[in-house]
């Protein structure tokens, strides 16, 4: 492009990726330097679950990062090449009509039809740097999940880049504000942020009063799983639903803990997600309870309270699907009657199934394999 810029966007991208995009958690706003006193802030906001709290940005230095790129955009002679690397964030740039460049690969993923014709960049975890280079992007998108393996490789590019924050919903609209007003998608970005506020406001109500339960998040990957807590897109949706995570009060999005440990929790629920090849991963499950003789012991096992959840539905990266989880997890969360827990096991059942048919594993090629089982 001729409105190419000498390499100043370093500085101005890693303030917007640390600060604007950064991992956040009911709009609390924590960079990767972030202090005791901010976390004590983010804590005190977590609290207070209106709207207005959850979606608010007030922190100077984002706002500052946010303005500053959104002038380097509205000075460019063309409209910005952009890149979305995942097929979240390629939903998000959707939502806000804009063009791109280039996208990932999906095996299992719908991607947009818009993007139909765009060269594909690879997987979101593990994008050809090379094919990415030669589209001359002039921004980069990808979720903050990936932030730590990827932004190296984008430094070494000629290139601006964001992380959005996909860990949770109120994060996800808060990403789409910003990208709103970055790329002069203000009423499109309004118009997303509307439509959740309308959802939250009448969902808030839907478990209030209600006792919380304990839940247990386990997020398998191929040959093994780790505990969610509720800084991950799976936690948060329980979290959003009022259930409370046996493993919360960490910084960390997820947690290798032993069973033994897992047990001292004793969790009222089980839940079980599957992050890639969800065929692998819901056998491995099936195989792991019935052979490790620890799981008997717990409760929510010998209650059948142990569910699948749908892998489409409970990523890493929150989709604007997540009505649909939410109400997946309604019945395992707060069953009320026997009408309920048949609810909650028929969820579960197709989960496993939908997992089973999805064939990720055959559709997957060797690369990708091996990105999966990292």
């Amino acid at each position: 492009m001729n409105n190419r810029r000498i390499r100043t966007g370093g500085k101005l991208a890693a303030v917007f990726a640390g600060a604007a995009m950064a991992a956040l958690l009911l709009g609390g706003c924590v960079n990767q330097n972030q202090t005791e006193e901010t976390s004590q802030e983010s804590d005190k906001a977590a609290k207070d679950n209106s709207v207005e709290t959850l979606l608010e940005i007030d922190d100077p230095q984002e706002k500052a990062a946010v303005e500053a790129a959104k002038k380097k955009v509205a000075s460019m002679e063309e409209e910005p090449r952009i890149i979305a690397t995942s097929p979240a964030t390629a939903d998000i740039c959707d939502r806000l009509n804009l063009d791109l460049v280039g996208i990932c690969k999906s095996t299992i993923t719908d991607l947009p039809e818009r993007y139909d014709d765009l060269p594909a960049v690879g997987t979101a975890m593990s994008p050809d740097m090379e094919l990415v280079s030669s589209l001359n992007p002039d921004w980069i998108l990808s979720p903050s999940s990936l932030q730590s393996d990827l932004q190296p490789k984008y430094e070494a590019i000629e290139t601006d880049w964001a992380f959005l924050n996909l860990r949770s919903v109120p994060g996800m609209y808060r990403s789409i504000q910003e990208l709103g007003e970055i790329f002069d998608r203000e009423d499109e970005a309004a118009a997303e942020v509307a439509e959740f506020t309308e959802f939250y406001e009448e969902y808030r109500e839907v478990n209030k009063g209600k006792e919380s339960p304990g839940v247990l998040i386990l997020m398998g990957l191929p040959g093994s799983y780790i505990i969610a807590t509720e800084n991950s897109y799976v936690g948060s949706l329980v979290e959003l639903a009022g259930g409370e995570n046996v493993y919360a009060g960490t910084d960390q999005e997820f947690l290798t803990v032993n069973t033994e440990d897992m047990k001292t929790r004793e969790p009222d629920v089980i839940l079980r997600a599957a992050h890639a090849l969800p065929d692998q991963v819901v056998e491995m499950f099936r195989e792991d309870f019935e052979t490790d003789d620890i799981w008997k012991h717990f409760e929510a096992v010998q209650e059948g309270r142990v569910y699948d959840l749908t892998y489409e539905l409970f990523g890493m990266s929150a989709t604007f699907r997540y009505p649909d989880a939410l109400r997946e997890l309604q019945p395992m969360l707060y069953p009320e009657n026997a009408k309920d827990e048949q609810e909650a096991k028929q969820n579960s059942e197709r989960a496993v199934k939908a997992a089973e048919d999805s064939d990720a594993t055959e559709k997957t090629d060797e690369e990708t394999l091996k990105e999966a089982v990292k």
